[in-house]
């Protein structure tokens, strides 16, 4: 299996970054032979290089599990839209919060930059594709621009976009010719040699577009422009925060993160939280605080409030204190005694 180091260039702004996955635990499980995998791809996917000839297309190919599996795909993004399809078996697959086990024939769509997992939390026994296509769009509200080698007309691809952006309907039941098509796509994938089979792969993914399309006009879809506008750039940046509460954050350098102006960040965050940006922030950095507090009595308050954000260690008393109405050394001590009587049963 060869990786190729060159990275995708991530969601990034400000210390909040979005990498597209590598798909670690799949190499790990094929070098273990727990499965068989095939796949053409580019950057830090893995499987053989696809050539220039489909630029635009990141990776394309297959699992095929036919025993209990010991591994999962935990929640992770791509940087490109997913269509995952499976032909056989079961597998347990989450997206945006929402977990269903996935039979046969089950089509799944993945925005760029969408949290999705595959397992629950080991995937099931099943043959599953995958195609991502990289659409240009580093956050949600952006335009998407699909590779020049799609030839659906103007009005096909627009409708296409359109549908696929404003629809929240992820999970489709498809129909024999998008199996077929998956099919076609395994015996492309499995018979490619450098790039041999570029064309017909070109070929194919534009069918599958169009059976999409197809699909998705037959389906009750209802439309909801919110998903692209820019609340939407303000909703990821504000899950991924908890990983970056200790950067010197100001609103205007959250603004910058999320890709909007002052005021739209401004709007969307109360909005979204009910809170202003720098109020939200606290509440999360005490929050993070409370955790390390308890599980770390070794570290002073000094150094507790470094990792969570707060400029000095006075600043961060006097918050702590303003919201959890005890000192955040009170806070500790209150926590180890309640710890030391719950170790004593009950007489």
């Amino acid at each position: 299996m060869k990786v190729n180091v060159h990275e995708i260039e991530p969601y990034e702004a400000n210390g909040v970054v979005y990498h597209a996955d590598t798909c670690l635990p799949l190499i790990d499980a094929f070098n273990r032979k727990k499965l068989k995998f095939k796949a053409l791809a580019r950057h830090t996917y893995p499987g053989e290089r696809l050539d220039e000839n489909t630029l635009g297309l990141n990776s394309i190919g297959y699992w095929d599990a036919n025993e209990p599996q010991d591994w999962g795909l935990d929640w992770h993004r791509n940087e490109g839209i997913e269509f995952h399809f499976l032909e056989s078996g079961t597998m347990p697959y989450a997206q945006e919060g929402k977990e269903v086990l996935l039979t046969p024939n089950h089509l799944t769509i993945t925005r760029p930059w969408e949290a999705h997992k595959v397992g629950n939390p080991n995937i099931g026994m099943g043959k599953f594709y995958w195609v991502i296509i990289d659409l240009g769009v580093r956050r949600p509200h952006q335009e998407w621009v699909w590779p020049d080698w799609i030839t659906l007309t103007n009005d096909d691809l627009l409708q296409l976009t359109t549908i696929l952006r404003h629809n929240e309907q992820s999970i489709l039941k498809a129909n024999q010719r998008v199996r077929d098509c998956f099919k076609r796509i395994n015996i492309a994938v499995n018979t490619d040699e450098n790039g041999s089979n570029a064309s017909r792969i070109r070929l194919l993914i534009n069918y599958l577009l169009i059976l999409i399309l197809d699909l998705l006009k037959t389906e009750n879809i209802v439309l909801n422009e919110s998903l692209t506008d820019s609340s939407r750039s303000v909703q990821y940046f504000l899950k991924e925060l908890d990983k970056n509460l200790s950067e010197n954050w100001t609103i205007e350098e959250m603004a910058k993160s999320s890709g909007v102006g002052l005021t739209r960040f401004t709007h969307h965050c109360k909005q979204l939280t009910n809170l202003t940006p720098m109020r939200y922030l606290n509440i999360r950095r005490l929050e993070m605080a409370k955790n390390i507090l308890k599980d770390n009595p070794h570290l002073t308050v000094g150094e507790v409030a470094n990792m969570c954000g707060f400029t000095t260690s006075q600043y961060f008393s006097t918050v702590f204190k303003k919201h959890e109405k005890c000192s955040p050394k009170a806070f500790r001590s209150r926590y180890q005694l309640s710890e030391k009587l719950s170790a004593y049963p009950e007489i």
